[in-house]
């Protein structure tokens, strides 16, 4: 592998995991985190706060799904999109995507528990566009509006990584595969604040159209909250949906 590819590419699975776990000191910052994103998922209230006020920002629709919605909509963004979408990524890159989730949950276990981010925290979000390289990172973009200063934030932090002066710069490359990923997604930034259309930051895998109508769906928060509000809204209905529905159900993913 040449020298000039990111360690994620050229260093030996030791060397990712040391480099995954960090040094001592950073652990403090990574169990905090990892508390707060516990008690997220123990404050529905502050999840319908967070909705309401993305609804005032006109990043979401009426209706707002509840919480066996939301519940049912992670599993299915889980195992139609995010899950096999990943694997297919990691297959072409020749990649063990086992692995790449081992080093994902030891270099920041917060950002493993809330596939909708809904429950997490800024810097959890931030931290998660860091170190997993996004196709389409509007989502997570739109859910970091939800906090006032969580965008400039994320530019800071992709800023001190292209500089050099990130204090997490090692465990972050044992993760991230692409060694342009966050200058792209620093410029996918400035075009998102500003409004302005930009292509995905790879396509590898959305150049499938298996995936690029899941891509449409499940991209962006608009358009995932609308899919989620048209799920099963009782916990018995939301039962059989699970245990009955075995490919994404496309009729519900109408768009507008």
């Amino acid at each position: 592998m040449a020298a000039s590819a990111p360690p994620r590419l050229r260093e030996s699975t030791l060397q990712l995991l040391r480099r995954a776990v960090g040094h001592p000191a950073h652990w403090r910052d990574k169990l905090a985190r990892l508390a707060a994103a516990l008690r997220g998922w123990t404050d529905a209230g502050a999840v319908d706060r967070r909705l309401q006020h993305l609804h005032a920002l006109g990043r979401l629709e009426a209706p707002l799904p509840n919480a066996i919605q939301r519940m049912v909509g992670a599993i299915d963004m889980m195992r139609f999109f995010l899950l096999p979408c990943a694997a297919t990524y990691y297959s072409h890159k020749g990649l063990h995507f086992g692995f790449h989730t081992l080093l994902r949950a030891l270099e920041d276990p917060a950002s493993m528990i809330d596939p909708t981010g809904l429950h997490s925290a800024r810097d959890t979000i931030v931290h998660h566009l860091l170190q997993v390289v996004h196709a389409n990172p509007d989502y997570d973009l739109q859910l970091l509006e939800s906090f006032p200063d969580g965008l400039d934030l994320l530019a800071a932090e992709l800023e001190a990584l292209l500089a050099g002066t990130h204090a997490r710069a090692a465990g972050v490359a044992a993760t991230v595969e692409d060694p342009d990923y966050h200058a792209r997604l620093l410029a996918r930034l400035r075009a998102f604040r500003h409004r302005v259309a930009s292509p995905l930051l790879c396509d590898e895998v959305l150049s499938d159209a298996r995936y690029m109508e899941l891509e449409r769906v499940f991209g962006d928060l608009t358009s995932t909250m609308r899919y989620f509000s048209r799920l099963p809204a009782t916990p018995r209905a939301a039962l059989h949906h699970l245990l009955t529905v075995r490919s994404f159900p496309a009729h519900l993913a109408i768009m507008g």
